[in-house]
């Protein structure tokens, strides 16, 4: 039997900071409730994604102060609009179909929540983006 809905719910993180109530906005609510799970269970796939990203701009990130490196990250995921694309389906992939009807009734609102939870998710965890050539040395 198919149970999609309740399966993918089922694999999607706590989020216990992830507080709803009856003040915050339609947005706000779907955010908490949904694209908040939802992203940090995809957080190892979008980090090889980021690093894919780097990788197929000839690794220039590597070469960028800290300050260019949040710079280099924002404009990935809020001005590259292939890379953004494919972080939304990403996302939108792992929606319930009752959840991708709320979505789409306000997905222009809800697409930058999502670029600036993945955003956020992504310049928290930089320390993993260091050079792969450190990855190597480290490894063996």
């Amino acid at each position: 039997m198919n149970d999609r809905p309740n399966d993918i719910k089922r694999i999607r993180p706590e989020i216990p900071k992830a507080r709803v109530n009856d003040q915050m906005s339609d947005e706000e609510r779907f955010q908490n409730i949904t694209l908040r799970p939802v992203v940090k269970l995809q957080n190892p796939l979008l980090i090889e994604m980021f690093r894919n990203y780097i990788s197929k701009r000839k690794n220039v990130f590597y070469n960028l102060s800290l300050e260019k490196r949040l710079d280099y990250i924002e404009n990935a995921v809020n001005k590259d609009m292939k890379f953004r694309n494919s972080l939304k389906g990403m996302i939108i992939g792992q929606f319930t179909v009752e959840e991708y009807l709320v979505y789409i009734q306000n997905s222009s609102a809800l697409n930058k929540r999502m670029a600036n939870l993945i955003r956020e998710r992504l310049i928290s965890q930089i320390q993993l983006f260091d050079n792969p050539s450190d990855v190597l040395i480290k490894a063996s």
